[in-house]
């Protein structure tokens, strides 16, 4: 059927051309015109589709209208003004479909080369139901339809992603605060899902920008890990390029890479949201494509169970063997979506399996992978976030996967990761997929260290003040970081963690927002640093429990006022920063502006195997293009000191 539909529409598709509303719109645009969502490599074997969903009959745009790539899960929903861009698809000749609540679905034949993107553009005629008072389909009927469907009970998520507000980090006197601390964040989830805004033409929102993820998300040379620690910490110091007279420091974490094969057994249960609103293209078929590739990873000492959640949990698959992989493809490929969202029960039941097949000494780990949506069940928030906890302690973590648009529910998904000693990712495309489930699979499901957290304390004869960079909701009480009741962070094998500080030297002012009152009883007098120190700029402490200890141990790391030439990473990690700032109108950014991010993210382009790096540059430059932020741009003809 699918081939017959394909020469039907070959045989229309001149005829469709000459209709007079203009139904297709076919236009192949050269690569360095497009943002592509996908690395260099992939692109020799993927294009991208993108264009609009509009009503046939007076041009409304038709929000929330599922478009897909009928035969391969790539999908989307169209945004407010009906745009959608389908990434990743694979080269050849394909159907794509538009469905829209009230209205007609409509297919189209489309041939997808190489590295390029087709626009093809869909006109929706309302369904013979709705119908005005001359007998003729109403769109304004259909519309109303669609509308009241989205916010129905089948869609009552539609539109509601929520996010946590992060209150941006202001400058601190070394006078008032000289320690600084904070748990390490290896979740990436922010950059995959500010990707996904952006390559859809709209503005992330602020509180989706998490910066430190968006830096954490790329891979950088760190060296060798050595020594009895299953990580090693380094520093760069650089001058900030926003505002030269301003240091940057650069505190890198690397962490033991362990190959696949050595890995310890997994006992993984798959803890998979099937409710209604997992019903979308970009959700639960994603989805299964997803994990069908972590299961194609499976070793026979692995063993893998499935739990579903919607109106009822259950045991799709119970504990297998890696070995088994056709009965776990198998019971992926039966799901279905359908019913309201019992995550509670889901989870509960999840753990359970877990801890029936508990592995000593291997990776117990439920990966949870939602919208985000757990507002039906018995469990509360708090009860739930208690479980996890729990089972953390007990030795079963906990891996979060996001999916889809309109419902993410992105806050309460980064917390229940948080505490469930796990991490989180949003998955927006099957390249994405690869890239957690696949070529990090070591640091997604096999934690190295856990309750990571980073001191550091700054020489008051080199340091007037600071800022740390992002980790806004990472942030610790000093005394918090010789507390080993302390919940932090988990590093998992091969992660890298990146955090930027950006330093004021000693003798120059602290811009306002770190400054205190005096105090009427006691002064704060500055302790003069011993001579032995003098040169230091900074001092790093590490803190970290081995996965089942219980007592942290600690590594320590002095930084020299010292500023060398940046290294390319160093350079990229602080065009991505840039970037995160930009988006978040954050006032410390200066006078910078998108084309200096692009110029430092080129030079810090560096060896990009996988063109992670390259879709970052087009991804600001689609901004640019795209006029998404409402900065003014501050043209000047002078190039910056830095470039």
């Amino acid at each position: 059927m699918h081939a017959a539909e394909l020469q039907a529409l070959r045989v229309a598709r001149p005829a469709i051309r000459r209709t007079a509303r203009g139904v297709v719109v076919l236009l192949a645009l050269g690569l360095a015109s497009s943002p592509l969502a996908v690395p260099a490599r992939a692109q020799a074997q993927t294009g991208t589709i993108t264009g609009r969903v509009m009503a046939a009959v007076g041009g409304v745009p038709l929000a929330g209208a599922q478009v897909v790539v009928v035969g391969t899960g790539v999908g989307q929903r169209a945004g407010p003004s009906g745009q959608y861009r389908l990434t990743g698809v694979p080269v050849g000749e394909h159907v794509v479909e538009a469905q829209a609540p009230g209205f007609v679905s409509q297919r189209q034949a489309v041939t997808v080369a190489a590295g390029q993107t087709v626009v093809l553009e869909f006109a929706l005629h309302a369904g013979n139901a709705f119908q005005d008072m001359q007998g003729r389909p109403s769109v304004e009927g259909a519309v109303a339809v669609q509308a009241r469907v989205l916010a129905g009970p089948g869609f009552r998520d539609f539109n509601t992603e929520s996010y946590a507000h992060i209150r941006e980090s202001d400058f601190q006197t070394v006078a008032a605060s000289p320690l600084s601390t904070f748990s390490i964040d290896v979740d990436r989830a922010s950059y995959a899902n500010v990707r996904r805004f952006i390559q859809s033409g709209e503005r992330p929102p602020i509180d989706a920008v998490r910066i430190e993820e968006m830096v954490n998300y790329f891979p950088y040379d760190w060296g060798k890990v050595t020594g009895d620690h299953p990580f090693s910490v380094r520093t760069e110091v650089w001058e900030a390029p926003w505002r030269p007279e301003h240091r940057l420091v650069r505190i890198g974490l690397r962490a033991r890479s362990v190959e696949t094969e050595r890995l310890p057994p997994a006992n993984l249960v798959f803890l998979l949201d099937v409710s209604g609103s997992m019903a979308y293209a970009d959700k639960l078929p994603l989805l299964k494509r997803a994990f069908a590739l972590l299961v194609e990873q499976l070793r026979p000492t692995d063993r893998v169970a499935i739990v579903v959640y919607a109106g009822a949990a259950g045991l799709v698959l119970p504990s297998t063997p890696g070995s088994e992989r056709a009965e776990i493809l198998a019971a992926l490929e039966q799901l279905e979506a359908g019913g309201s969202t019992a995550g509670g029960a889901g989870i509960r039941l999840a753990y359970e399996t877990a801890r029936e097949h508990f592995i000593d000494g291997g990776n117990n780990r439920v990966v949870l992978a939602t919208d985000g949506d757990f507002n039906v069940g018995a469990s509360s928030d708090g009860e739930m976030v208690r479980l996890i906890e729990k089972e953390r302690d007990a030795g079963v973590f906990l891996t979060v996967l996001g999916f889809g648009t309109g419902n993410l529910k992105d806050s309460k998904m980064e917390q229940i990761a948080d505490h469930g000693n796990g991490n989180f990712h949003y998955v927006d495309n099957l390249l994405e997929a690869r890239k957690v489930l696949v070529e990090e699979m070591g640091g997604t499901l096999l934690t190295l260290a856990k309750d990571v957290k980073l001191q550091v304390e700054f020489n008051p004869k080199r340091v007037a003040g600071y800022r740390l960079i992002g980790y806004e909701n990472r942030l610790l009480d000093e005394e918090d970081f010789a507390d080993d009741t302390k919940d932090a962070g988990e590093l998992g094998a091969g992660h890298t963690v990146t955090a930027l500080y950006e330093v004021v030297p000693a003798g120059v002012p602290v811009p306002r927002g770190g400054e205190t009152d005096s105090l009427r009883y006691q002064s704060r007098p500055v302790a003069e640093p011993s001579d032995e120190f003098a040169d230091e700029l900074m001092y790093v402490k590490v803190r970290y429990k081995d996965p089942d200890g219980t007592k942290s141990k600690l590594l320590d790391h002095a930084v020299a006022d010292v500023s060398g030439s940046p290294s390319a990473d160093f350079r990229f990690a602080t065009a991505v920063a840039g970037f995160g700032m930009l988006l978040r109108e954050s006032p410390h950014a200066g006078q910078w502006e998108l084309d200096d991010v692009i110029a430092m993210a080129e030079r810090g382009r560096g060896d990009d195997p996988r063109g992670y790096r390259g879709e970052f540059v087009r991804l600001v430059e689609t901004v640019r293009d795209l006029a998404l932020l409402d900065r003014e741009a501050k043209r000047t003809t002078s190039r910056p000191w830095w470039r």
